[in-house]
């Protein structure tokens, strides 16, 4: 009797098993049945970025396909919808999914821009925090750090400018650019107080800050952290000491020390 319970116990696992295995099997084909009766659109803003809204995804979804509210579950292709959705410029994913209740829900998360390039022919573009291109908006303008002077980056929508960057032959400055972006929005002090980049006729860069009018020369890119903490304690302990409205340039760019220039007046 032992011996016949003791077999029992796994047969009764294992039916069991196979009985959830089958519900499950039933729950999935009648929920690929359902038809689709709403559409739940989500995006996610983060620091209030709008490129692109619920209203306007909603539209992309339905965009061909007026007939998708009625249609059955495992008629709808969510995964083209996914890729059609990922490969917009201003979208860092999205995710397409249904519940039993019939709704299919779409979420869609934004690129965070953090620096906007102004080449000089006039043409520009954003790179977001990872690196990656995003085209201007008429219908959008957030306010992040803006980078001009001479520059003539090349505009690859949808494209890594880090990695794409290292398989060109031709110089280009995204990745410097990049960092410096990063440096300066990971760091209160910095991204209050600076405004706007300008790159020379030595392809260095120059900072402008929003107060003090003076130009910041930190160089070719190297090195710009130290450079920017060495600013820092300038700022500090230099500047309470003199009358730093009679500067015109502060330069960080060489070892221990900080060259300033004195305005030149008319």
């Amino acid at each position: 009797m032992l011996k016949i319970k003791r077999f029992l116990k796994p047969v009764g696992m294992i039916l069991g098993i196979m009985a959830i295995v089958v519900a499950l099997g039933f729950v999935e084909r009648s929920s690929e049945r359902r038809p689709v009766t709403a559409l739940d659109v989500e995006v996610d803003q983060p620091a209030d970025v709008q490129f692109i809204d619920a209203d306007a995804v909603r539209a992309l979804v339905l965009e061909n396909g007026e007939g998708l509210i009625g249609s059955a579950m495992g008629e709808v292709e969510m995964t083209a919808i996914e890729e059609r959705l990922r490969s917009l410029a201003c979208v860092s994913d999205a995710d397409v999914y249904h519940t039993l209740d019939g709704t299919m829900h779409v979420r869609v998360k934004q690129r965070l821009p953090i620096v906007r390039v102004f080449n000089a022919d006039g043409s520009n573009f954003y790179i977001d925090r990872d690196g990656w291109s995003m085209p201007p908006t008429d219908t959008y303008t957030p306010r992040v750090l803006v980078v001009t002077g001479q520059l003539y980056e090349p505009y690859r929508e949808g494209e890594h400018l880090v990695t794409a960057t290292d398989t060109l032959t031709a110089h280009t400055r995204s990745d410097e650019i990049l960092a410096l972006a990063q440096i300066i929005i990971a760091d209160p002090f910095w991204n209050a107080m600076i405004d706007q980049v300008v790159v020379d006729l030595n392809g260095e860069f120059e900072l402008i800050p929003r107060i003090g009018g003076q130009l910041i020369a930190v160089g070719n890119g190297t090195d710009l952290q130290a450079r920017l903490e060495k600013l820092r304690l300038f700022y500090a302990k230099g500047i309470p000491q003199v009358d730093w409205r009679r500067y015109g340039r502060i330069d960080v760019r060489f070892a221990d020390q900080i060259v300033c220039t004195k305005r030149m007046t008319p």
